[in-house]
């Protein structure tokens, strides 16, 4: 299958790709500082580099774009159709990776909350982000 783009163009667009503050990123942090709960962000101490760690609350929030950590059985969690190969061995790599930093931080006695980028379209963002909250503070 031919690429609908040009090399050239098909580069830009995959360096506008963050890997840090997306904005479910900065929704998820902007609706817990909201809330009162302070925490680090992107904190490589620790396996993964979470995206939010609430020490007071020994808890970790990740949070994954289904496509790129490949969300089971959700709609944008697709492969592609070209370089299938390459497409393949990055997205079980990072599957693999997600889960073997979970296991880790989970043995470090740390509580690890996944939020997903399909939780947090418009429909279910409300109630996606007041269960995190309910989540985070009942760990007390």
């Amino acid at each position: 299958m031919v690429d609908r783009v040009s090399k050239e163009v098909r580069s830009y667009n995959m360096s506008r790709i963050r890997s840090k503050d997306t904005k479910p990123e900065i929704l998820v942090r902007s609706y817990l500082f909201s809330r009162g709960l302070r925490f680090r962000k992107n904190d490589k101490r620790y396996p993964g580099s979470p995206d939010i760690v609430l020490p007071k609350y020994n808890t970790i929030v990740f949070v994954h774009g289904c496509f790129l950590h490949l969300h089971e059985g959700c709609k944008y969690a697709r492969m592609p159709k070209s370089n299938v190969e390459f497409w393949e061995n990055k997205l079980y790599g990072n599957r693999e990776r997600d889960e073997r930093n979970q296991k880790e931080l989970e043995a470090m006695g740390w509580n690890v909350i996944t939020v997903w980028e399909c939780e947090l379209k418009k429909d279910k963002v409300d109630q996606t982000l007041e269960e995190l909250y309910n989540q985070i503070t009942s760990q007390l």
